[in-house]
């Protein structure tokens, strides 16, 4: 497997949305399917996801809320507000600017 890839500045927040966009999660399971999703390039650790939610949440585009799992203990929920989802349609249509951009400047021939 190749190492993993640091992420661009601001693509940890776009990743954390798109990945609640289908269904709320813990904290950990945002880390595990971010790296599933990415066949491991990208492996988010406790010390870029917390403060990214917490950044998020104060933003009004994540909500938190404390539940009880199946094993027993408790963890915080993490699911988008409307205003999150707004905000994913429109980091979704600047990603893609961005990648069309930058696609064009790497297959540019002299």
């Amino acid at each position: 497997m190749s190492r993993p890839t640091d992420l661009l500045q601001g693509t940890l927040d776009l990743l954390i949305l798109r990945t609640l966009e289908f269904r709320p999660l813990h904290g950990v399971g945002i880390a595990d399917r971010i790296e599933q999703v990415t066949k491991g390039a990208f492996q988010v650790g406790p010390g870029s996801l917390f403060p990214a939610l917490h950044r998020l949440a104060e933003k009004g585009l994540v909500e938190g809320t404390w539940r009880e799992l199946n094993s027993g203990r408790r963890a915080k929920i993490y699911s988008l507000t409307p205003a999150g989802r707004k905000q994913l349609t429109q980091e979704k249509q600047n990603w893609r600017r961005v990648a069309t951009a930058v696609a064009q400047v790497l297959t540019e021939e002299g």
